[in-house]
């Protein structure tokens, strides 16, 4: 029995550094990635396809940890990179996106969206308990990523 903990998050921030700069490197999954607070592992599985795999957390007896696999497209013109969750890899399906703006030359901003499910193996019982943890646990992660992006950019404009 597994309990499904839907993800959905937003966030907008504006950040000194070129558009440009701000483009190349969330387009650049690995480089973007390696921003990303306890990923044990990303395996370039071709085609953009790149397979996440956190740390596990818990204790030795009782853990979890999160794989899943998302397909990446960036479009410069339109300064998006989204990502769009494959089936059938790990406990987790997650996509989302990236909006890059050049606010003219002075700052970026920066659209974060992420949507995606992670699947718990524990009963359904413990549903109203392991929600809570494992989606806060998840946006805590994100937070600090923006908070790593964030000063790998200059500082918020």
């Amino acid at each position: 029995m597994a309990i499904s903990v839907p993800i959905e998050l937003g966030y907008e921030f504006d950040v000194k550094a070129k558009a440009d700069q701000v483009f190349a490197l969330l387009s650049d999954v690995p480089a973007s990635v390696s921003h990303f607070p306890k990923v044990d592992q990303l395996t370039d599985m071709g085609g953009g396809v790149y397979k996440w795999e956190m740390e596990k957390v818990g204790t030795r007896q009782v853990n979890i940890q999160t794989v899943y696999a998302s397909k990446y497209v960036s479009d410069k013109a339109k300064g998006t990179v989204k990502w769009t969750p494959v089936k059938d890899v790990g406990n987790a399906r997650v996509g989302g996106s990236w909006k890059i703006t050049d606010n003219k030359g002075k700052s970026t901003k920066c659209v974060l969206k992420i949507d995606g499910t992670v699947d718990v193996a524990l009963p359904a019982l413990m549903k109203v308990v392991v929600e809570p943890v494992v989606a806060g646990e998840f946006e805590k992660l994100v937070e600090k990523y923006i908070d790593n992006l964030v000063k790998e950019f200059g500082g918020e404009a």
